[in-house]
């Protein structure tokens, strides 16, 4: 389902897409409208023949994907391990398409799949100021939500990592830049308003399914915002600020829209129909939630290691690697940071370098078959060695 929505691409990128620079992003946002073999022209764009032409068709049609919203059978709120496990719910269960939903929580922090709990996350703040803390499935950095942060949860069948997180953040830049918010999305999973975030964003696969969720700054209460994590300051001076406060911004200091008219907005821009989830839906979901309120999950895996390198990486983001080696021989291997997983750590790479000599010529041939990449999004072979022994 599609609908004519404006006579203007988002803020910042009709004059790349009419040069041809982006055909590839915008397609992805298109795709479901444009009636041809979308295979056959994703490889002509990619070899540059065709991208003016789509970039063309592009601007002239101006179609945003419509999406069905997801809505409880009840209006009761619910802890964020829940809506984490919704989200794994629709992906499983329900008929492969696009699905939006919005929720709002309690305050709480929200740290990565491959963080580590204690340099993510001042607890003890936290638990003096009643704030809840869990642990994703998707990579990425921490985050601090509440009632005046709107959480946005996008479930697709497409699985291509670029493709998907480009689509959905080109839709989310549109609606904002339809107010009348110079909105663009930047880095690596970021919307920006005068260059300060309004909104963070983070993914992960599941079979046959990608799930993209975020963070859209309607208010917040910037004192816990700020006690309640910790980034390095590495990753603050890559934003260009000294602190927390500095480097975001509130969609209520751009719009006159209450919270609740902004996501009737947002819901009526990006979605079509609605499917209400039935009692069953709810009493799965609930199940399925048990696993994110675990403290060995919430805990994670903080490794015990000889030798430790961290760095902050561009393009890729902060990179730690824990390293415990016996009789010159690597044992074994953690990753931990913000960046954004691809791939099977373990089985792809940290699994190839147990019983390897810690040594740099041994190490770049345990993984010479192997693409970081396909791992680690964005991460080369040669930066991974050059973190741990340069």
């Amino acid at each position: 389902m599609t609908r004519l929505i404006s006579d203007e691409l988002p803020v910042g990128s009709s004059s790349l897409v009419l040069c041809g620079i982006t055909p590839y992003y915008i397609i992805a946002v298109y795709r479901p409208f444009l009636r041809v073999n979308f295979n056959h022209f994703q490889k002509k764009c990619y070899c540059g023949c065709f991208s003016n032409i789509f970039s063309y068709i592009c601007y002239k049609s101006h179609f945003v994907h419509e999406m069905t919203y997801v809505e409880l059978p009840h209006e009761k709120l619910y802890g964020l391990p829940f809506y984490l496990a919704m989200e794994e719910h629709i992906a499983r269960v329900m008929p492969a398409q696009d699905y939006f939903f919005m929720w709002q929580v309690a305050p709480t922090v929200i740290f990565g799949r491959n963080q580590l709990l204690d340099t993510e996350v001042d607890t003890e703040f936290c638990k003096r100021n009643g704030i809840e803390f869990y642990r994703r499935k998707s990579g990425g950095g921490c985050v601090y939500a509440d009632n005046g942060n709107i959480m946005l949860s996008y479930i697709t069948p497409d699985t291509n990592v670029n493709f998907t997180f480009n689509r959905y953040m080109l839709m989310v830049e549109h609606a904002l830049c339809k107010l009348g918010i110079e909105a663009k999305s930047t880095g690596r999973n970021d919307i920006l308003i005068g260059g300060r975030k309004v909104s963070g964003n983070a993914f992960y696969h599941l079979p046959e399914r990608s799930i993209v969720h975020g963070t859209m700054l309607y208010d917040t209460n910037l004192e816990y915002m700020t006690g309640a994590t910790t980034p390095s300051q590495a990753k603050l001076k890559s934003k260009g600020v000294e602190s927390v406060r500095q480097h975001v911004t509130t969609l209520k200091e751009h719009i006159s829209l209450g919270i609740d008219e902004f996501k009737k907005y947002l819901r009526d821009a990006l979605c079509g129909d609605t499917l209400v989830l039935t009692a069953d839906d709810v009493a799965a979901i609930e199940g399925l939630a048990e696993f994110y309120t675990s403290p060995d999950f919430i805990q994670g895996c903080n490794p015990a290691s000889a030798f430790s390198r961290s760095a902050r990486i561009e393009g890729v983001g902060e990179v730690a690697v824990y390293i415990e080696v016996k009789e010159g021989m690597i044992r074994k291997m953690n990753l931990s940071g913000d960046f954004f997983i691809v791939g099977d750590i373990d089985a792809m790479l940290a699994g190839k370098l147990r019983g390897v000599p810690f040594e740099r010529s041994a190490v770049e041939a345990a993984i010479a078959a192997v693409d970081c990449r396909n791992v680690i999004l964005n991460l080369r072979n040669e930066e991974l060695i050059n973190l741990i022994f340069d």
